[in-house]
């Protein structure tokens, strides 16, 4: 069973924004065993949309639209639907209700008659109810065929696909199962590893999908399987990653869940060890708190971070000896040690992590080379850094150094747990 996601809107398509809507919904597809066949991004317009409808209507037995809902003259997509359809647009009573209802207690702006137009809804379609904005989902159905449109605001869109879509669409098809399993991988890239498993991925029996998703200095692989009988499906895949730990060795640093960011790994030990991480941070900008609070949870063991760009903060505000800066400069072992030394003692907390480099295109405060990052770890019983060169790309030095940083501290959390 395929599905064919659309997004509709300039916006995106002349990089304003980032689709993340295509993400979370092939997503939340993929894990109820519906495949996505092609992902579309369309302008808002009549032609295109009604070109869209069509020839997705071709490949997948659901469309997916997010997108073209607002209340503004230039979203066209439900006149379009019901052109498509064949239909028109009636009156919805109670999602005026409910637009009147979050205009009299959340908006500062008188309610518009192109608001009033959103309760407009064809004829034809099943309303899915939008608790957080004033455009409803409409679902649609035609020569067995669903689709779905619902808005382009991503936490409105979340809502509609958690509670209304995923659940109405698994029960009206009957699903393949889908099983997947990842592994961690360290200190090899893409090609190099894919080098050493070309014999073995030509083995792999046709149910079989195999992939690279390298992410912030790791590469993790992923094995998935579709089909009926779910026990099967699991002990091939088992079968094949025991030859996998062959195969790759000490390079698997870990299995994970599906999609499982290193971040939330390290947020979820500390949690249940109930210890706290704090940081320091110079050549990242805030990038290291920014990843690691970007995921749920982060508040119950992150206690915040400073970013001391300049070396003045360093010394003013993390208390770094000005000595120590004169002897070794900014970009050292030394500095990165006390700053993730003095961290952890001002946040009050059981880890610090810290990094201090050149991230180009210039060399700043410091004679280091382009590239050259120390990242620094302090814990309760130990304090030290490691250098890294990470080459003269700016966004690649920044996220190879939040990495590194997660990376050896979930090394040192994990040897910790073994001892």
């Amino acid at each position: 069973m395929n599905a064919e996601i659309i997004t509709i809107g300039d916006e995106i398509l002349i990089g304003q924004i980032v689709d993340s809507n295509s993400a979370f919904m092939a997503k939340e597809l993929s894990e109820i065993g519906i495949s996505v066949y092609q992902i579309t991004s369309i302008q808002d317009d009549r032609e295109h949309i009604l070109t869209a409808l069509k020839e997705a209507s071709q490949r997948a037995d659901i469309v997916l639209i997010t997108g073209g809902l607002g209340p503004t003259k230039d979203d066209v997509t439900k006149y379009t639907f019901c052109e498509y359809f064949e239909d028109e647009l009636v009156l919805d009573q109670e999602v005026l209700d409910h637009i009147e209802d979050l205009f009299s207690r959340l908006k500062n702006t008188p309610m518009s008659d192109l608001n009033r137009e959103q309760a407009m809804v064809p004829s034809k379609a099943h309303v899915l109810f939008n608790e957080f904005g004033t455009a409803p989902g409409l679902w649609m159905e035609k020569e067995g065929k669903v689709y779905v449109a619902m808005p382009g605001v991503p936490h409105e869109m979340k809502s509609l696909m958690e509670k209304k879509v995923v659940p109405k669409l698994q029960e009206k098809f009957k699903r393949p199962y889908i099983y997947h399993k990842t592994i961690l991988t360290k200190g090899m890239g893409e090609s190099a590893i894919a080098n050493k498993l070309a014999d073995w991925e030509e083995e792999l029996p046709a149910f079989l999908k195999f992939a690279y998703l390298p992410d912030l200095g790791t590469v993790r692989l992923r094995l998935s399987a579709k089909g009926e009988n779910e026990e099967k499906l699991k002990s091939a895949v088992e079968q094949e990653f025991e030859k996998l730990y062959d195969i790759l060795g000490d390079i698997i640093a870990d299995e994970q869940e599906e999609d499982e960011k290193i971040a939330v790994q390290i947020s979820k030990l500390l949690t249940s060890e109930k210890k706290f991480l704090s940081a320091a941070e110079s050549c990242t900008g805030g990038a290291l708190a920014a990843e690691f609070t970007t995921h749920p949870g982060a508040s119950s063991c992150f206690k915040g971070g400073i970013v001391s760009y300049a070396t003045q903060t360093k010394k003013e505000v993390l208390k770094i000896p000005e000595e120590i800066i004169e002897k070794y400069s900014v970009v050292s072992a030394e500095v990165a040690e006390a700053m993730a030394k003095n961290a952890r003692e001002m946040f009050k907390t059981d880890y610090a992590l810290s990094t201090t480099g050149n991230a180009g295109p210039t060399k700043g405060d410091s004679d280091a080379e382009v590239g050259t990052v120390y990242v620094g770890l302090a814990t309760p019983e130990k304090v030290f850094s490691k250098k890294f060169l990470f080459g003269n790309q700016r966004d690649q030095v920044v996220k190879d150094a939040v990495y590194k940083a997660f990376e050896m501290i979930l090394r040192e959390i994990t040897s910790n747990n073994e001892q």
